[in-house]
């Protein structure tokens, strides 16, 4: 019987897993430790998929191809943590997976455009505080707003239908326009888009060319009065001219769901020991600051998909096929 190895599993995955292994006839062993502490688990397998934001060590690659293993799936969208050239070196045929829910991560993202055009963010420090006041924070209807999209692939493309069919004017920046969106984004230079934008939104893969795709130059470019979301991968925007463009409210407010160094904070209860990590506990103590953990894909569907997809990439490459997800060196 096929045998597969699932790294880094959380207990709201096991009921797809467990319906996926029943249905397909396989095994299938889990364990919430990362890959390269697990490696004793993958003596005994035909394939392996893995989850997590932290680059697998280069050490792990040879172990898996010692032990025999052909493929590497990764039940994600992003596979930055993946060094692929040393994979393919190892024999090892990497998959991700695109698309398990464009529309988890749109969605989640209209919503966190909604608090910032409506300062709901402010008014929860504030009443938390017993202040019930409404001074100073009148909101923004979206069909009078003007939303930037970085980024309108899957998920961004998603998010721009989303936003048009609530009458906002839809504002694209990609290296790619699609012209299926016609009607829909209005693609503009990434200084216009920043210029004219009420909120900005970012979906974008992370790359060499999307590092640092943010700085303090760019948020000088955007009004006082702008907001931001980032829904993407937090190494895109510059944390630290982040935090001063925030503190010194070159920019009104900022949604993250990720940012650099989340991996030890994000999915951790830090109740007791706090946050190690200075420049996300800075942002966390920012007034101005909606925080979520990575969470924008964490739906029924997209949990689903993200399991059913890696694993069908990983039977099709053990049964000979070829994915459409493979990543090309």
């Amino acid at each position: 019987m096929t045998t597969i190895l699932m790294t880094s599993v959380r207990d709201d995955e096991m009921a797809a897993i467990n319906q996926y292994a029943e249905q397909h006839n396989i095994t299938i062993k889990t364990t919430p430790k990362l890959i390269e502490d697990a490696l004793d688990l993958t003596t005994d397998i035909d394939g392996l998929v893995i989850q997590q934001r932290d680059p697998v060590p280069d050490h792990v690659y040879p172990i898996l191809k010692e032990h025999g293993l052909k493929q590497l799936a990764s039940r994600t969208a992003g596979y930055d943590m993946v060094n692929v050239p040393l994979a393919h070196e190892n024999g090892l045929i990497v998959t991700n997976v695109p698309a398990y829910s464009p529309r988890s991560v749109a969605e989640f993202a209209l919503m966190q455009i909604f608090r910032l055009l409506r300062n709901t963010y402010a008014f929860d420090h504030r009443v938390a505080q017993n202040d019930f006041r409404w001074a100073g924070l009148q909101s923004l209807e979206i069909h009078s707003a003007t939303i930037g999209i970085i980024g309108v692939g899957r998920i961004g493309g998603t998010l721009a239908k989303l936003l048009k069919a609530l009458d906002a004017r839809v504002l694209g920046y990609d290296v790619k326009p699609r012209s299926d969106l016609a009607g829909i984004v209005e693609y503009v230079s990434k200084d216009e888009l920043l210029q004219q934008s009420d909120v900005v939104s970012l979906h974008v893969d992370l790359n060499p060319t999307s590092v640092n795709l943010l700085t303090a130059s760019d948020f000088r470019l955007m009004k006082a009065s702008a907001g931001l979301v980032n829904a993407s991968r937090g190494p895109v925007v510059n944390t630290s001219d982040l935090i001063t463009a925030l503190e010194e409210h070159t920019i009104k407010a900022v949604a993250l769901d990720t940012v650099e160094g989340e991996g030890p904070v994000f999915n951790a209860d830090l109740h007791q020991k706090g946050i190690s990590d200075l420049q996300i506990a800075k942002l966390h103590a920012l007034d101005n600051v909606i925080l979520t953990p990575h969470v924008a894909f964490f739906t029924n569907i997209a949990v689903q998909n993200m399991v059913d997809f890696a694993l069908d990439d990983v039977l099709t490459i053990l049964n000979g096929g070829h994915s459409s997800h493979e990543i090309k060196p």
